[in-house]
């Protein structure tokens, strides 16, 4: 138990160090920018026919703090953004957390639903293709994944909302109903969401189970020619109980390792599919900021979080490595 202990602390702090060299990353890309804050917001008055001097974004920059020190300024940022505060929009002048609200763990909410639509499907299928010498079987299966490899998800997306335009009359877009749509959070608006979520969480769970597919079955396949494996039926084990106890809990292990890769995959595409569907949650929060508004604080508060939530799922999954294979926790103490 001391041992795991020593582990857990060990990866916590390694993930406490990630979160900071991140944050360094994105305060730095937000500040090389052209023009500051103060320019791009009065640039954007200017606009709107609002009359602007040199003085008036002087001024600008020193109510924004933009004059002080580049390591004061991100050092009171990454503090805030700790505590989930990231100051207010450049462009909109509101607050940020105030914008997001909700938005972002709507969109967290439909990547992790992919994910787990993924493995849910992905990990006894793969078993079953690389353990059955059934050729009609494993030739069905490889040919569903190439496809869902190939066809990218954005277009999936137009197939579905076509067939249910013309054949049932919906578009099927949006997360919520319009009557739940502004409405505060009750049970009836998590069923609403729900309801409408099903869709963008098979979008994005296509490719992934395709990709979670090939995967398990590779390694399975690799890890039942071995001869420990051989030697396992050589004292009588056969069938799932050999399958889940020697082969599968070797093979899942880098599977589990990757989680956070593929929930990072999945929210990339995730903002091209919310296009699609008009959805209104982080994804789209976060084209509009970087190719519309050139809004690079929400942009940057929207990546933070993104990786802040890759981080904690990949100290998750190693713990729970940890806990299938002694040996992970044993080599980082070495």
């Amino acid at each position: 138990m001391l041992q795991f202990g020593r582990f857990a602390l060990t990866r916590a702090i390694m993930a406490l160090i990630t979160l900071l060299i991140v944050s360094i990353v994105v305060f730095s890309l937000m500040e090389l920018v052209p023009g500051d804050c103060a320019e791009r917001y009065l640039s954007y008055k200017q606009t709107q026919g609002v009359a602007v001097s040199m003085a008036d974004i002087q001024s600008e920059r020193v109510r924004l703090g933009l004059d002080r020190p580049f390591f004061e300024r991100w050092s009171t940022w990454v503090v805030g953004a700790f505590q989930g505060e990231f100051g207010d929009s450049c462009i909109l002048r509101v607050n940020i957390a105030e914008l997001l609200g909700s938005k972002f763990w709507i969109s967290l909410l439909i990547c992790v639903s992919s994910l787990v639509l993924a493995y849910a499907i992905a990990i006894p299928v793969g078993i079953i293709a690389a353990s059955s010498r059934n050729a009609f079987l494993n030739n069905s299966l490889r040919i569903v994944s190439y496809l869902g490899l190939a066809m990218p998800n954005f277009l999936l997306a137009l197939m579905i909302m076509l067939v249910a335009t013309v054949y049932f009359g919906e578009t099927l877009t949006g997360l919520f109903s319009a009557e739940y749509r502004d409405a505060p959070w009750s049970w009836a608006r998590f069923v609403d969401l729900m309801k409408h979520a099903w869709l963008p969480i098979f979008i994005l769970g296509w490719s992934a189970t395709a990709f979670a597919l090939q995967t398990v079955r590779a390694l399975m396949s690799d890890e039942i020619g071995k001869l420990y494996v051989t030697a396992a039926k050589a004292r009588g084990l056969y069938g799932a109980k050999l399958l889940w106890r020697y082969p599968a809990r070797h093979a899942l292990g880098p599977i589990v390792n990757s989680l956070g890769f593929d929930l990072n995959r999945i929210f990339n595409e995730l903002p091209i599919v919310a296009l699609i569907l008009t959805l209104t949650e982080a994804g789209s929060l976060l084209i509009d900021a970087l190719a519309k508004s050139n809004d690079q604080q929400l942009a940057g508060a929207i990546i933070f979080l993104l990786t802040a939530s890759i981080v904690t799922l990949n100290f998750l999954t190693d713990l729970l490595l940890a806990v299938m294979d002694p040996r992970i926790r044993k080599s980082i103490l070495r």
